[in-house]
Protein backbone atom coordinates (compact mmCIF):
# COMPACT_ATOMS: atom_id res chain seq x y z
CA UNK A 1 0.00 0.00 0.00
CA UNK A 2 2.15 3.20 -1.41
CA UNK A 3 1.57 5.96 1.30
CA UNK A 4 2.06 9.72 1.36
CA UNK A 5 2.07 11.38 4.40
CA UNK A 6 0.62 14.99 4.64
CA UNK A 7 0.56 17.47 7.51
CA UNK A 8 2.46 20.55 8.18
CA UNK A 9 3.71 19.74 11.53
CA UNK A 10 7.05 16.86 11.71
CA UNK A 11 5.84 15.51 14.82
CA UNK A 12 2.58 14.58 13.37
CA UNK A 13 4.18 13.51 10.31
CA UNK A 14 6.58 11.18 12.43
CA UNK A 15 3.66 9.51 14.76
CA UNK A 16 1.96 8.16 11.17
CA UNK A 17 4.90 6.88 10.09
CA UNK A 18 6.24 5.20 12.90
CA UNK A 19 2.71 4.09 13.04
CA UNK A 20 2.77 2.42 9.69
CA UNK A 21 6.31 1.00 10.11
CA UNK A 22 4.35 -1.37 12.13
CA UNK A 23 2.48 -2.84 8.92
CA UNK A 24 5.19 -4.79 6.06
CA UNK A 25 2.66 -4.11 3.31
CA UNK A 26 2.82 -0.73 3.97
CA UNK A 27 5.51 1.62 1.71
CA UNK A 28 5.74 5.60 2.25
CA UNK A 29 6.14 6.89 -0.58
CA UNK A 30 6.24 10.73 0.30
CA UNK A 31 5.56 13.16 2.84
CA UNK A 32 4.60 16.63 2.42
CA UNK A 33 4.33 20.02 4.63
CA UNK A 34 1.32 21.44 2.72
CA UNK A 35 -1.70 20.95 0.25
CA UNK A 36 0.58 22.33 -3.19
CA UNK A 37 3.22 19.56 -2.13
CA UNK A 38 0.58 16.95 -1.39
CA UNK A 39 -1.38 17.86 -4.90
CA UNK A 40 2.14 16.99 -6.61
CA UNK A 41 3.18 14.47 -4.90
CA UNK A 42 -0.05 12.40 -5.36
CA UNK A 43 -0.76 13.44 -8.82
CA UNK A 44 3.43 12.45 -9.60
CA UNK A 45 3.03 9.43 -7.48
CA UNK A 46 -0.53 8.20 -7.61
CA UNK A 47 -0.44 6.74 -4.07
CA UNK A 48 -3.04 3.90 -2.87
CA UNK A 49 -3.64 6.11 0.46
CA UNK A 50 -2.93 9.95 1.95
CA UNK A 51 -3.23 10.13 5.34
CA UNK A 52 -3.91 13.65 5.31
CA UNK A 53 -4.14 16.83 8.49
CA UNK A 54 -7.12 19.11 7.13
CA UNK A 55 -6.09 22.84 8.68
CA UNK A 56 -2.47 22.98 6.94
CA UNK A 57 -1.13 26.15 4.66
CA UNK A 58 -1.69 27.21 1.07
CA UNK A 59 -4.16 24.42 0.48
CA UNK A 60 -6.24 23.02 3.05
CA UNK A 61 -7.43 18.77 3.35
CA UNK A 62 -10.34 19.50 1.56
CA UNK A 63 -8.93 21.68 -1.46
CA UNK A 64 -6.03 18.88 -1.76
CA UNK A 65 -8.60 15.73 -1.98
CA UNK A 66 -10.97 18.15 -4.51
CA UNK A 67 -7.99 19.06 -6.84
CA UNK A 68 -6.85 15.19 -6.91
CA UNK A 69 -9.48 12.88 -4.96
CA UNK A 70 -12.04 12.59 -8.39
CA UNK A 71 -9.38 11.64 -10.77
CA UNK A 72 -7.37 9.36 -8.82
CA UNK A 73 -7.73 5.84 -7.12
CA UNK A 74 -6.16 7.26 -3.73
CA UNK A 75 -8.27 6.69 -0.87
CA UNK A 76 -7.72 9.41 2.05
CA UNK A 77 -7.78 8.98 5.79
CA UNK A 78 -8.13 12.64 7.24
CA UNK A 79 -5.81 13.02 10.67
CA UNK A 80 -7.04 16.23 12.68
CA UNK A 81 -7.25 17.71 16.12
CA UNK A 82 -10.80 18.78 15.52
CA UNK A 83 -13.89 17.05 15.26
CA UNK A 84 -16.13 19.90 13.60
CA UNK A 85 -14.92 18.59 9.75
CA UNK A 86 -16.32 15.19 10.00
CA UNK A 87 -19.53 15.43 8.48
CA UNK A 88 -17.92 17.15 5.02
CA UNK A 89 -15.20 14.14 5.50
CA UNK A 90 -17.93 12.04 4.94
CA UNK A 91 -19.41 13.66 2.16
CA UNK A 92 -15.68 13.64 0.67
CA UNK A 93 -15.96 9.74 0.77
CA UNK A 94 -12.76 9.96 3.01
CA UNK A 95 -12.40 6.65 3.96
CA UNK A 96 -11.89 7.13 8.01
CA UNK A 97 -11.73 10.33 10.20
CA UNK A 98 -8.95 10.31 12.83
CA UNK A 99 -9.19 12.54 15.57
CA UNK A 100 -5.58 13.47 16.99
CA UNK A 101 -4.26 12.18 19.83
CA UNK A 102 -5.18 8.89 18.33
CA UNK A 103 -3.75 5.52 19.39
CA UNK A 104 -1.79 2.54 17.25
CA UNK A 105 -5.27 0.59 17.88
CA UNK A 106 -7.15 3.17 16.41
CA UNK A 107 -5.28 4.13 13.17
CA UNK A 108 -4.69 -0.06 12.58
CA UNK A 109 -8.59 -0.04 12.19
CA UNK A 110 -8.25 2.85 9.90
CA UNK A 111 -5.85 1.11 7.94
CA UNK A 112 -8.28 -1.95 7.26
CA UNK A 113 -11.11 0.32 6.54
CA UNK A 114 -8.32 0.98 3.37
CA UNK A 115 -7.53 -2.65 2.56
CA UNK A 116 -11.12 -3.51 2.60
CA UNK A 117 -11.89 -0.69 -0.07
CA UNK A 118 -8.51 -1.74 -2.20
CA UNK A 119 -9.81 -5.67 -2.33
CA UNK A 120 -12.75 -4.89 -2.97
CA UNK A 121 -13.61 -6.24 -6.43
CA UNK A 122 -16.14 -3.65 -7.61
CA UNK A 123 -16.07 0.07 -7.75
CA UNK A 124 -18.62 1.22 -4.89
CA UNK A 125 -19.07 4.61 -2.29
CA UNK A 126 -16.88 4.54 0.34
CA UNK A 127 -18.00 3.71 3.79
CA UNK A 128 -18.92 6.86 6.56
CA UNK A 129 -15.95 7.57 7.97
CA UNK A 130 -16.06 6.33 11.26
CA UNK A 131 -16.92 9.16 13.76
CA UNK A 132 -15.27 6.98 16.89
CA UNK A 133 -14.06 9.27 19.45
CA UNK A 134 -15.46 12.59 18.93
CA UNK A 135 -16.77 14.56 21.21
CA UNK A 136 -19.86 16.05 20.23
CA UNK A 137 -21.84 16.59 16.69
CA UNK A 138 -20.14 18.23 13.99
CA UNK A 139 -20.95 21.41 12.48
CA UNK A 140 -22.23 22.52 8.98
CA UNK A 141 -19.02 23.27 6.28
CA UNK A 142 -18.95 26.78 5.86
CA UNK A 143 -19.07 28.57 2.93
CA UNK A 144 -16.35 28.82 0.68
CA UNK A 145 -13.73 31.40 1.32
CA UNK A 146 -11.49 30.54 -1.51
CA UNK A 147 -11.74 28.12 -4.68
CA UNK A 148 -8.52 25.71 -5.52
CA UNK A 149 -8.33 25.48 -9.22
CA UNK A 150 -5.78 23.06 -10.95
CA UNK A 151 -4.48 23.64 -14.30
CA UNK A 152 -2.18 21.55 -15.27
CA UNK A 153 0.34 20.86 -12.48
CA UNK A 154 0.19 24.40 -11.19
CA UNK A 155 -2.57 24.94 -8.92
CA UNK A 156 -4.32 28.89 -8.75
CA UNK A 157 -6.18 29.62 -5.05
CA UNK A 158 -8.75 32.58 -5.80
CA UNK A 159 -9.97 34.46 -2.83
CA UNK A 160 -14.07 34.62 -2.93
CA UNK A 161 -13.60 38.09 -2.15
CA UNK A 162 -11.90 38.58 -5.23
CA UNK A 163 -14.29 36.89 -7.70
CA UNK A 164 -16.61 38.73 -10.04
CA UNK A 165 -18.65 36.09 -11.61
CA UNK A 166 -18.78 32.49 -12.85
CA UNK A 167 -19.96 31.33 -15.88
CA UNK A 168 -21.36 28.32 -16.69
CA UNK A 169 -19.31 26.11 -19.48
CA UNK A 170 -20.95 22.91 -19.89
CA UNK A 171 -19.07 20.78 -17.46
CA UNK A 172 -17.22 23.88 -16.48
CA UNK A 173 -17.26 26.89 -14.87
CA UNK A 174 -14.99 30.09 -15.86
CA UNK A 175 -14.58 31.99 -12.90
CA UNK A 176 -13.50 35.48 -13.45
CA UNK A 177 -11.69 37.62 -11.01
CA UNK A 178 -9.17 40.72 -11.11
CA UNK A 179 -9.26 40.96 -14.90
CA UNK A 180 -8.29 37.39 -14.89
CA UNK A 181 -10.49 33.96 -15.69
CA UNK A 182 -9.60 30.15 -14.76
CA UNK A 183 -11.98 26.83 -15.67
CA UNK A 184 -12.71 24.67 -12.84
CA UNK A 185 -14.42 21.27 -13.97
CA UNK A 186 -17.26 21.70 -11.66
CA UNK A 187 -21.06 22.46 -12.43
CA UNK A 188 -22.37 25.57 -11.48
CA UNK A 189 -24.84 24.86 -9.39
CA UNK A 190 -22.47 22.34 -7.17
CA UNK A 191 -20.25 25.57 -6.63
CA UNK A 192 -23.10 27.88 -5.95
CA UNK A 193 -24.30 25.82 -2.90
CA UNK A 194 -20.58 26.23 -1.73
CA UNK A 195 -20.91 29.66 -1.91
CA UNK A 196 -21.89 32.34 0.74
CA UNK A 197 -25.15 33.50 0.00
CA UNK A 198 -25.51 36.75 1.50
CA UNK A 199 -22.25 37.36 -1.36
CA UNK A 200 -23.12 35.30 -4.57
CA UNK A 201 -26.19 35.47 -6.04
CA UNK A 202 -27.78 33.53 -9.34
CA UNK A 203 -28.73 35.79 -11.83
CA UNK A 204 -28.83 33.83 -14.71
CA UNK A 205 -29.43 30.24 -15.48
CA UNK A 206 -25.53 30.24 -16.07
CA UNK A 207 -24.69 32.99 -14.27
CA UNK A 208 -23.66 34.00 -10.78
CA UNK A 209 -22.32 36.93 -9.41
CA UNK A 210 -20.62 38.47 -6.33
CA UNK A 211 -23.02 41.28 -5.41
CA UNK A 212 -20.12 43.51 -4.16
CA UNK A 213 -18.78 43.08 -7.73
CA UNK A 214 -21.95 45.40 -9.44
CA UNK A 215 -21.61 48.75 -10.07
CA UNK A 216 -25.19 49.05 -11.42
CA UNK A 217 -27.94 47.33 -13.51
CA UNK A 218 -29.31 48.46 -17.21
CA UNK A 219 -31.55 47.49 -19.05
CA UNK A 220 -30.64 46.23 -22.08
CA UNK A 221 -34.31 45.20 -23.89
CA UNK A 222 -37.71 45.99 -23.49
CA UNK A 223 -37.92 43.06 -21.16
CA UNK A 224 -34.00 42.10 -19.96
CA UNK A 225 -31.62 43.29 -18.25
CA UNK A 226 -27.65 43.34 -17.76
CA UNK A 227 -25.69 43.58 -14.26
CA UNK A 228 -22.93 45.64 -14.82
CA UNK A 229 -19.56 44.79 -13.17
CA UNK A 230 -16.63 46.85 -11.20
CA UNK A 231 -14.50 45.48 -14.09
CA UNK A 232 -16.89 46.91 -16.87
CA UNK A 233 -17.70 43.44 -17.80
CA UNK A 234 -21.87 43.05 -18.34
CA UNK A 235 -23.51 39.46 -17.27
CA UNK A 236 -27.49 38.47 -18.33
CA UNK A 237 -29.72 39.43 -16.04
CA UNK A 238 -32.99 37.39 -16.01
CA UNK A 239 -36.53 38.19 -14.59
CA UNK A 240 -36.52 36.21 -11.81
CA UNK A 241 -32.51 37.34 -11.28
CA UNK A 242 -33.37 40.91 -11.93
CA UNK A 243 -35.84 40.52 -8.82
CA UNK A 244 -33.70 39.01 -6.52
CA UNK A 245 -30.72 41.37 -7.43
CA UNK A 246 -32.58 44.24 -6.89
CA UNK A 247 -33.58 43.06 -3.62
CA UNK A 248 -30.08 42.33 -2.76
CA UNK A 249 -28.75 45.60 -4.15
CA UNK A 250 -31.43 47.72 -2.19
Amino acid sequence: MRTVIVDDEPLARALVREYLAAHADVAVVAECGNGFEAVKAIAELAPDLVVLDIQMPKLDGFEVVELVGARSGTRFIFATAFDQYAIRAFEVRALDYLLKPFSQQRFDQALDNVRGALAASTVAPAPAPSLQGLGRASAPAQPLARVPIRDGTRVHVVPCDAIDCVQAQDDYVEIRAGGKAWLKNQALSDLEAQMDPRRFLRVHRSWLVNIEAVSRIEQATRDSHVAVLRDGSRVPVSRGGYQKLRAALS
